[in-house]
């Protein structure tokens, strides 16, 4: 079984719209900046990949998690020919931090903050007037195991179309827990080269609409094969190789595919050295005996880590890839580490092929794992 995207839109530090994010991540345009949210003098790390939306005179702004959710909903729900009128179309939003940056300008500074308007429900129906919204707050993972939710409503008949989307702010606590836990300090987030040093926080929010095949009125972008979705509970934060293989073939079994088929794959690729060795590792060996192997690529390289929403928004890079048959580099991949020996990381520059078949990794703290299979629509 298989289900239509019909319509999609993302924002991030690249760009307004899915378009200007990948023409950026094909150019390999060097988009990290000096921390603007947070007083940079309290933290090691003095980099992020924010949205520059902020006011000129500098400070930080409530409720921008929430606006650029009713932006992306908004737009993909135009793309598809929804229109905003989304009363009988579930809204499922997948992130890390939901709100909480807003209570940390309430704390920090008195903003002004009401309390109905941390929930991200509150302004999908206000907005769209959608009256069936969830919230799930699944770590890296979120916005994948909200797609994996939204194939199991259409194929257990509870909806015909549903909008997924990921949205999540840089938070302070956050930045801090990560400037504190990680052992060394990272000036770039440098997935995959041995000079990796850890993660660096981004911003941004993707949305799509899923619909049951045939059903939808526009054209196909792509098609959803499979999402697996599961929680290993091996580590609070350390991956575990035994779960995300699980999670990986979990996605071949539902999505009717082999190693072999997969023609491109969205690494999750954080940045640490952990994760990297893990995902490298354990890629080589499902990838070991499937011919030349796939096209790989990791988004944060120019996005930075953009928490919950991070998932959908390789998702709809990885549909823009096949597409124009064209995969963007890992900027600043120069000597790649041991582990990822004989995969084929892309460097230096996009590199052209047919692309039919994508694989979607995201891996989360407390090894909450999703993996999405994602055909092109020929």
């Amino acid at each position: 079984m298989t289900w239509d995207i019909t319509g999609m839109a993302a924002v991030a530090n690249l760009g307004a719209t899915p378009g200007e994010i990948f023409a950026a991540l094909c150019a390999g345009q060097e988009s990290r900046r000096p921390l603007l949210a947070f007083d940079p003098d309290k933290y090691r790390a003095a980099y992020a990949y924010e949205i520059d939306d902020r006011p000129a005179g500098g400070g930080d702004l409530p409720r921008r998690a929430t606006r650029w959710l009713t932006t992306v909903v908004r737009q993909a729900a135009a793309d598809a020919g929804l229109g905003e009128e989304l009363a009988q179309v579930p809204v499922l939003v997948g992130t890390t931090m939901r709100e909480q940056r807003s209570l940390e300008l309430w704390w920090r500074h008195g903003a002004e903050v009401v309390l109905e308007d941390l929930h991200f429900g509150t302004a999908l129906k206000s907005a769209f007037g959608a009256s069936t919204t969830y919230t799930l707050a699944n770590a890296c993972s979120a916005s994948l195991y909200a797609l994996g939710l939204a194939t199991d409503m259409i194929e257990t008949g509870l909806a015909d179309t549903v909008v997924v989307a990921g949205t999540d702010a840089a938070t302070e606590s956050g930045f801090g827990t990560l400037d504190r836990v990680q052992n060394d300090l990272p000036d770039a987030l440098r997935p995959f080269n041995v000079t990796h040093k850890g993660m660096l926080m981004g911003e941004g929010a993707a949305a799509v609409v899923v619909q049951r095949a045939g059903t939808g009125s526009g054209p196909v972008h792509a098609r959803v094969r499979g999402v697996s979705m599961g929680c290993d509970a091996h580590h609070a934060t350390a991956p575990d190789p035994d779960g995300i293989t699980r999670a990986v073939l979990d996605a071949y079994r539902r999505a009717g595919v082999r190693a072999s088929d997969i023609d491109l794959v969205m690494l999750h690729g954080s940045g640490t050295p952990r994760n990297d060795t893990t995902e490298a590792s354990i890629l080589r060996q499902i990838f070991q005996g499937a011919g030349a192997g796939p096209r790989m690529t990791a988004i944060k390289a120019m996005t930075g880590h953009t928490l919950g929403g991070s998932g959908l928004l390789s998702l709809v890079m990885a549909v823009l890839a096949m597409k124009s048959g064209t995969v963007p580099p890992v900027l600043g991949l120069t000597d790649p580490i041991p582990e990822a020996a004989g995969l084929g990381l892309v460097q230096g520059g996009p590199v052209s092929g047919d692309l039919a078949i994508a694989q979607i990794d995201a891996f989360g703290f407390g090894g909450i794992n999703a993996v999405a299979i994602v055909e092109a629509a020929r």
